[in-house]
């Protein structure tokens, strides 16, 4: 990060089965929370440039190619502010720059991973909706039995989907799970993320 004159940072996810058959998702965008360094909110489609889009996939599919992957493979990028787009990382794996394809798209990043290592035809990536996912975090300051507060609160909000990762235990920053908020606007996405985010807590 201290290398590049930052604008945004995004991710791609892409699949390839045992034939060689490449798809990847649109791209998203991620921000991080600033002391933790981790995901905090993730936006589908990620707001850039076609340009930057073409670019962005294009990149994925040539890791995943070069590299010939079998399964799901998440490419995290970065885009500078002269509009260059640069490989940061790749993680071998379901990520959590693609769990908003749950609700978001219509194939997820689990079902593509099983069509791919299955070797069968790969799903549509598609985006349903606009979505937000924003990552569950344990509370800074509390470390023991995890207690989510503002649950049912954020289970009547429309377009929220909760997923709970089953951890007994919380610690500052430990990602609990994960919730998605689906909307005809992306900003109208956004705006239930950040009440989501407001209102459920996990302390002890």
């Amino acid at each position: 990060e201290k290398a590049v004159d930052l604008e945004k940072e995004l991710s791609v996810i892409v699949a390839r089965n045992v034939d060689g058959e490449v798809k990847t998702f649109p791209t998203v965008e991620l921000e991080f929370n600033p002391i933790a360094n981790l995901v905090e909110f993730l936006f589908s489609p990620a707001n850039v440039a076609a340009e930057v889009e073409e670019t962005a996939q294009a990149l994925a599919r040539k890791v995943a190619e070069k590299l010939e992957i079998v399964g799901l493979l998440a490419v995290e990028l970065f885009l500078d502010k002269e509009g260059n787009v640069l490989v940061n990382e790749i993680a071998p794996r379901p990520h959590n720059s693609g769990h908003q394809s749950i609700e978001g798209n219509y194939t997820s990043q689990f079902m593509q991973h099983v069509r791919a290592i299955l070797n069968i035809s790969l799903g549509n990536t598609e985006i349903v909706k606009p979505s937000v996912m924003v990552n569950v975090l344990g509370e800074d300051g509390f470390t023991g039995e995890a207690n989510y507060d503002g649950l049912p609160e954020v289970l009547a909000l429309k377009g929220v989907n909760v997923h709970l990762y089953g951890k007994r235990f919380t610690k500052p920053f430990r990602k609990m799970g994960h919730v998605t908020v689906i909307a005809e606007t992306l900003e109208e996405a956004k705006t239930t993320a950040k009440q989501v985010q407001n209102t459920l807590k996990v302390n002890v």
